[in-house]
């Protein structure tokens, strides 16, 4: 008698960015920062000048923005997350067809994650706002204290935690950290091109495959 036995997809692990590849985090993000700086004496810049801040470790972003110390970075911080932890963090949009993407990439055998250098308080607190919590076994994310905070770091961390090939994972997202973090763990990548990546920081940063939507994701994980 033959049984039929449904063959493992090649790719068994997703792992999803969240800014910038499942939401569109701009206004909360960028006004958070807006009031963090109002307390230096500085020019604040406006939204669309801070819109590079959103994707990479906050720290470094508050030290560039400064041009000061570690110290200064550190309390700018703790101002940014004052406003974004009660009001940022629902300034925030889900991307169209988010919910499809997600639906039609859970192939049978295959497992989907959150892989953020947010921290996972507040990454967790926005997938349960939007209702994404059964598309994903697990929101990885940063400390508050910058563990983890680094792509590099938080996807070894995560492969290690989900007991994962890293060749048959893949990681998608929109910024070069996205795509560097998940080349030195060997896992594959998409970059999307409606966050907040350009076309050539992505193919700077060596992205497998680019797509310009949500819908467009599917049918380039087999």
């Amino acid at each position: 008698m033959n049984i039929f036995t449904p063959t493992a997809p090649a790719i068994d692990t997703v792992f999803f960015d969240l800014d910038g590849t499942l939401t569109d985090p701009k206004i909360g993000i960028t006004a958070s920062i807006q009031y963090a700086l109002a307390r230096f004496d500085i020019r604040v810049p406006t939204q669309d000048e801070l819109l590079w801040c959103i994707g990479p470790p906050l720290h470094a972003s508050f030290k560039a923005l400064l041009g000061t110390t570690d110290a200064d970075a550190d309390r700018a911080v703790d101002y940014y997350r004052e406003r974004f932890g009660d009001v940022g963090l629902f300034e925030n949009t889900l991307y169209a067809g988010i919910e499809e993407t997600l639906t039609a990439v859970a192939a049978p055998g295959r497992r989907l994650f959150v892989a953020t250098s947010k921290p996972h308080v507040f990454a967790d607190r926005i997938i349960d706002h939007f209702g994404l919590r059964p598309h994903f076994g697990r929101v990885f994310g940063s400390e508050l204290d910058g563990t983890r905070v680094h792509k590099t770091d938080l996807l070894r961390y995560a492969l290690d935690e989900t007991a994962t090939d890293p060749a048959r994972a893949i990681m998608i997202g929109d910024r070069q950290h996205d795509i560097i973090g998940a080349a030195n763990n060997g896992i594959a990548t998409i970059g999307v091109l409606y966050g907040y990546g350009s076309r050539a920081e992505l193919v700077d940063a060596g992205a497998g495959h680019l797509c310009k939507a949500p819908g467009e994701i599917p049918g380039l994980i087999k």
